[in-house]
């Protein structure tokens, strides 16, 4: 534990939603909320006027409409975001060496280490100005905890949101969270909570009372004796500035239960796909290829096939995943589906026998018999519709930037507008006009084209 609060924490406020009010002008003070739009979506993130109604993240989507039937509903832009998060971490990395992030919107940060802060006062300067700088690189607000401890940080910054700065005196933690509830805890969910609650202990300030013996015999020996340690106040964990990646995954819920097997099969191929992208962008290989299935009636079962070393190879991973789902009843229908990688490497040793069938793949109709793939004509493809998402960047050959309101029978609709404009009229097209195409997000601040508006110096 530290005697001067020089650990910083970071949350950016309702980061996806703010994001998009930002875009968007004609989203601005009202309630937005972003997330999946089928019917198994879930809330990624709500406005601040959306929540006012109830709606809060990881809420099933069905159950937000239900509460704010006139928000806007948004699919999720997440290179918009990451490209927006990298802003903000060049700007913490500028604070110090010692920048540990934990979402594209949320990271600590260890002024001390930087040499930006020793006491209350230098934190405090620091903190304000970070803030400043986040709102004119970005345009967005961010939420600033300051305190000796990460997990005091972070329950700082949770009590300055919105758009505030909370610094926690060293030698007060103890009398701030002796009355709050156990849940601000790390580590105390829904059950331990009320694992808690029967057992009599509903703040923090029971927790230290009861003691570090009741709380092992209730919890078991690391539980407990963890929970005992931070009822106190006590946290003394550094700043990490990097993290071991120990899997690299992705995976997919469906609107509908999948029951054709072909299908199933297709999907995983593709989100096998996804995964290599994922790996390879990370610069990591991997030896133990995952499969995950979620059944009709939420079973979930796991699969899993270990090489004979790490490989980065998008048929490599494809046709394990493939061998996992063989293994697998898909009989009643699939509601989700997962692929990932683990046992990472920042290495890749090459699988002989996939480069020799991909070679060989590569090199048909060279055995007496076979066609060549140029005598057998090609059959013609049928016109695929386009799919036009709500949220998402269009440009129009007339009307300029926009972005999609909705769509659906034929036809997009579509309004014309930019983050700095006022809020544009809405125009209705076809849905496969040839003067409309996607978009690429327009900066939040400035009007160069890209993500990354100039940083002045510090």
């Amino acid at each position: 534990m530290r005697a001067a609060p020089t650990i910083l924490h970071l949350d950016m406020d309702a980061f996806f939603a703010a994001a998009e009010q930002a875009a968007k002008p004609s989203l601005r003070g009202k309630p937005v909320v972003v997330g999946g739009l089928g019917p198994r979506g879930v809330v990624a993130t709500a406005s601040y006027e959306a929540r006012r109604f109830g709606v809060h993240s990881a809420m099933p989507m069905a159950q937000a409409r239900r509460r704010a039937p006139n928000a806007a509903y948004l699919v999720p832009r997440f290179g918009f975001y990451r490209g927006i998060s990298e802003q903000v971490m060049e700007l913490l990395g500028r604070l110090s060496p010692l920048v540990e992030p934990l979402s594209l919107d949320e990271a600590f940060v260890d002024l001390e280490a930087g040499g930006v802060a020793d006491d209350s006062e230098s934190a405090r300067e620091a903190g304000e100005r970070l803030r400043k700088d986040i709102l004119a690189t970005t345009g967005l607000t961010g939420s600033v905890g300051l305190a000796g401890s990460k997990m005091l940080a972070k329950i700082a910054s949770e009590e300055a949101k919105p758009d505030g700065l909370v610094l926690i005196e060293p030698g007060t933690e103890r009398e701030l969270l002796g009355p709050k509830s156990v849940r601000i805890l790390p580590g105390v969910g829904p059950a331990t909570g009320e694992h808690l609650r029967r057992a009599g202990m509903t703040t923090v300030s029971d927790l230290a009372e009861a003691g570090e013996d009741e709380l092992v015999r209730l919890l078991g020996r690391a539980h407990g004796a963890s929970l005992y340690l931070m009822a106190q106040g006590y946290d003394d964990r550094p700043v990490v500035a990097e993290r071991d990646t120990k899997s690299v995954s992705v995976e997919d819920t469906f609107d509908v239960d999948l029951h054709d097997r072909v299908r199933i099969r297709m999907e995983v191929e593709r989100l096998a796909e996804r995964c290599v992208g994922r790996l390879r962008a990370s610069g990591h290989s991997g030896r133990t290829i995952v499969l995950k299935v979620r059944r009709f009636d939420f079973s979930t079962l796991t699969r899993s096939e270990t090489l004979r070393g790490p490989t980065d190879d998008t048929v490599v991973v494809r046709e394990a995943a493939g061998r996992l789902l063989e293994g697998v009843d898909t009989t009643g229908g699939v509601r989700l589906l997962g692929v990932g990688v683990s046992g990472l490497a920042d290495y890749t040793q090459e699988d002989l026998f996939a480069q020799a069938a991909e070679a060989e793949a590569e090199e048909p109709g060279e055995r007496a018999g076979e066609t060549s793939p140029a005598e057998v004509a090609p059959e013609p493809e049928a016109p695929v519709e386009r799919r036009w998402s709500p949220g998402h960047d269009v440009r129009h050959a007339v009307y300029g930037a926009g972005w999609v309101q909705g769509s659906g029978v034929g036809r997009v609709t579509v309004r014309f507008e930019e983050p700095g404009s006022a809020p544009g009229r809405v125009r209705t097209f076809l849905v496969d006009d040839p003067e409309l195409e996607t978009g690429e997000p327009l900066p939040l601040v400035g009007g160069a084209p890209g993500l990354r508006p100039g940083l002045s110096s510090p």
